[in-house]
């Protein structure tokens, strides 16, 4: 494979930079626009418009780098053999960095957004119905809901702990996981002793 040349090595570092930026400012505002994201990251508009023809261009690729990241993880924590319930402790855990910094993308995916990001999360979507499918069959998670929207639900939860995160600093990962088992159907006792590691 070639080496990079410094021209594209700059360019690459330039869109990575606005792409960072980008999460801290929609972060905080979900309507702003790229004039807002160009003005934080110092650049000019059309420096924006060069790497992200559309703001849809850019939440897609914000998507993109969400989906590769949460996925890497839950593709190893469904490799486990841990029970269901521990490798959905385990996935919060691991994820809380992510979902933390991906949290705009819960509220831009109920937005004008939200088609394009909803298809992109379609592979975390599959793996984490296929986690709950799991301790739905062995008696780990409650059955009174197809393991599709319960995943949803549960996931939902962490995300919406993350974004709550920002003005409630006592809120974090293990509030996150207590929570969203909760949600699965897990006693509250067994939830606190998997998030505090007496399994």
């Amino acid at each position: 494979m070639p080496a990079e040349s410094p021209r594209t090595r700059s360019m690459n570092e330039k869109r990575d930079r606005i792409l960072d930026v980008a999460l801290d400012v929609l972060g905080e505002n979900p309507d702003a626009g790229m004039g807002d994201i160009a003005s934080a990251a110092g650049v000019v508009r059309r420096t924006v418009y060069g790497h992200f023809p559309s703001r849809l261009d850019l939440v897609r690729t914000l998507t993109e780098r969400a989906v590769a990241e949460m996925t890497a993880v839950l593709t190893d924590v469904n490799a486990s053999e841990a029970r269901a319930d521990a490798a959905w402790a385990a996935f919060v855990a691991r994820v809380w960095p992510v979902a933390h910094r991906y949290r705009v993308l819960l509220a831009l995916r109920r937005g004008e957004y939200g088609e394009a990001i909803h298809g992109l999360l379609g592979p975390v979507d599959d793996l984490l119905a296929d986690l709950v499918r799991r301790g739905q069959g062995s008696d780990v998670f409650a059955q009174h809901l197809p393991a599709g929207i319960l995943s949803q639900i549960a996931y939902g939860v962490v995300f919406a702990v993350a974004d709550g995160a920002r003005s409630n600093g006592a809120l974090g990962a293990r509030a996150a996981t207590i929570t969203s088992l909760l949600m699965l159907g897990v006693p509250e006792a067994r939830a606190i002793a998997l998030v505090d590691g007496r399994r």
